[in-house]
């Protein structure tokens, strides 16, 4: 897949039967520790849902967003889902078609669970889902990046692709953009937790180092291919061991409050692997079971209610799903 938009040909539209749809698209863990930009997978909660409507009058509206506490703006120019779905638009010469979105924040902002994908993701879905575009909804992702772009600065997939495919995700290469979806071992666990402390995306990207050294890049290099090699193996021993990150992981570490005694008890209690999912503050471990990966979220934010911070937990299979229409 080309990543052009000029390059996206006009699908098939359909003679749609809708006036409006719900969609909900899922959170999502990029990087996945040592896959920085290139790794993602989709979980089942939290989420975003979109509301999107025809109406009689070209042009995009926003008429209501929920959950975001004032902080997204209603101006379609500005919005990342209304950006995203104005460009698919263009691209298939449908400026002619109006539609009103209502935007229900269901996962926190700032989370390093790809809030801003999620709506960007159900925003897309849902306007090919309200034409009756019969296309493979992985020709929406160049669009989705879009949104990335405007809420970051970059414009990487590693949360977009994910959230609009399901499952685990590779992006073997931005330019061509070539995705791939990956096999996963299916008793496989994800345990979050959210600290409520504020890493914004930007500034989490500008301190990475620019320059590595090459061992570093070597050591690296070995863990990405492991960690596929244990998805395709379903080797979940092998997936936790490739699990390290040398390059992102130091850095971005602290500015999470005590991410590496977070790390020691959940490794502690039986956790396959550990690391900051995203940019942060959100981390995650892998888990061979559904009790522990509870019994690490509950025990992780224990701790962080006794150094004075709250927090959400989560507990979820990977999504194979992608979005859906509610």
């Amino acid at each position: 897949m080309e990543n052009n938009l000029e390059e996206v040909k006009a699908p098939t539209i359909l003679k749609s039967t809708r006036e409006s749809v719900h969609v909900f698209a899922p959170a999502t863990v990029a990087n996945v520790v040592c896959g920085f930009d290139v790794l993602g997978f989709a979980v089942n909660e939290p989420g975003d849902e979109v509301i999107m409507r025809q109406t009689n009058k070209p042009g995009i509206t926003i008429s209501k967003i929920t959950g975001d506490d004032g902080r997204l703006p209603l101006d379609p120019a500005k919005n990342t889902v209304s950006v995203s779905v104005q460009h698919y638009l263009q691209s298939i010469g449908r400026t002619d078609v109006g539609l009103d979105i209502e935007l229900h924040k269901k996962m926190p902002i700032g989370s390093g669970l790809g809030s801003s994908s999620a709506s960007t993701v159900a925003g897309l879905y849902a306007i090919k889902t309200l034409l009756g575009d019969d296309s493979d909804p992985a020709k929406l992702l160049p669009f989705a990046m879009k949104g990335e772009e405007m809420a970051c600065g970059h414009g990487h997939a590693d949360n977009v692709a994910p959230a609009l495919l399901g499952g685990f995700v590779l992006i073997r290469s931005y330019d061509p953009l070539d995705v791939i979806r990956l096999p996963h071992p299916a008793g496989l666990y994800c345990a979050i937790v959210f600290p409520d402390v504020d890493v914004p995306t930007r500034e989490a990207r500008q301190i990475i180092r620019q320059k590595i050294n090459m061992k570093d890049a070597v050591t690296q290099w070995g863990n990405i291919a492991g960690l596929v090699s244990g998805l395709f193996m379903q080797d979940i021993d092998l997936i936790g061991r490739s699990m390290k990150d040398i390059l992102v992981e130091p850095v971005r570490s602290m500015l999470i409050p005590d991410f590496y005694k977070m790390r020691e008890i959940a490794m502690g209690m039986g956790a396959v692997s550990f690391g900051i999912s995203g940019s942060g503050p959100s981390v995650f471990a892998f888990t061979k079971d559904e009790e522990t990966a509870k019994r690490i979220t509950q025990k992780l934010q224990q701790h962080l209610t006794g150094i004075k911070i709250g927090s959400n937990i989560y507990v979820s299979t990977i999504n194979d799903a992608g979005p859906r229409v509610i």
